[in-house]
């Protein structure tokens, strides 16, 4: 089985088969990671850019080690220093891209859309690898995985996802992914941190942490993301830690193999305490590891795509 698209743009329309496709081939990867030389020559003679035009931690260089233990040759562009302050649009920079023979571009930007919008236009594979408060489909895919090892399934668990539901483009992405798989999924934050018409989505809405923590399989919380609101639509910090943190107190309500997850960056104290963070339920860590082979997995499936096609 071939994924249908040439681009991983988001998880909305992307069906079960695919996503356990992507699951099964990170499976392999995953074991290449644990190796004492982490390196295959799959993509060898392959060119992938990590085009990143907002910034990125854990993605961008996850993104990196992925496309250097499968051997292709990564490039790495940024925003600064680019011929964007020259005034060259978007669709010249990523057509001279891939004048240049590129496989793969791997982007990042501020504006929903972005990717979708040069995709069009490349014969080039795209990943989007977050676009503004839109998707953020590889983190979902990690997010997923890091579900499937831990508890074995994803058809009927129950998923609590807490905090900035309005902003965050990783909870669309993890919607869209996990209610394909058969997951139940529900949303908890202040209500002027959840969309307006969010359950026609397939999720339920919880206004209290505290009403829904007991049912949840999976606890992932989210950062606040203050850089993308317009404007206030919190009291304060301290207000928001009161009512949604996930204490220690509040994990004493959860179930005793419920896992604790977090896209990162963390903001401890106010979205999460440290003992939670870094407590025996946290799998926030893994979700780091695991983003590497989902996205070797996904670079030999786009990459490789290519490759089949040539010898046709």
């Amino acid at each position: 089985m071939q994924l249908k698209s040439k681009d991983l743009l988001g998880l909305e329309g992307v069906s079960r088969e695919e996503i356990n496709l992507i699951l099964d081939t990170t499976e392999s990867f995953h074991e290449v990671s644990e190796r004492s030389i982490k390196k295959v020559p799959t993509l060898r003679g392959r060119t992938i850019i990590n085009f990143f035009h907002e910034p990125s931690t854990r993605t961008r260089i996850s993104f990196e080690i992925a496309a250097k233990r499968l051997s292709a040759d990564g490039v790495n562009f940024s925003k600064s220093g680019s011929s964007f302050s020259k005034g060259e649009t978007l669709l010249d920079t990523v057509k001279n891209l891939e004048a240049m023979q590129a496989d793969v571009i791997v982007m990042r930007h501020g504006i929903p859309g972005a990717p979708h919008f040069i995709a069009q236009h490349l014969d080039a594979a795209v990943i989007n690898a977050g676009d503004g408060a839109h998707e953020h489909p590889t983190q979902a895919l990690l997010d997923m995985f890091t579900i499937k090892r831990h508890l074995g399934k994803l058809d009927g668990i129950t998923v609590v996802i807490v905090g900035d539901i309005a902003f965050s483009r990783v909870v669309r992405s993890n919607i869209y992914g996990l209610i394909t798989m058969g997951a139940r999924v529900i949303l908890v934050g202040p209500p002027t941190l959840i969309p307006v018409d969010i359950e026609k989505m397939g999720v339920e809405i919880s206004y209290k942490l505290d009403d829904v923590i007991d049912q949840a399989d999976v606890i992932m919380i989210l950062r606040i993301q203050l850089e993308r609101q317009g404007k206030v639509c919190l009291p304060s910090l301290r207000e928001y830690a009161k009512l949604y943190s996930l204490t220690p107190e509040r994990m004493k309500q959860a179930r005793p193999n419920a896992v604790v997850m977090h896209p990162g960056p963390i903001n401890r104290g106010i979205e999460i305490d440290p003992k939670i963070a870094d407590g025996d339920h946290s799998v926030i860590l893994e979700q780091v590891s695991n983003g590497v082979a989902v996205r070797m997995a996904l670079l030999f499936l786009f990459a490789g795509r290519k490759e089949l096609t040539e010898k046709r």
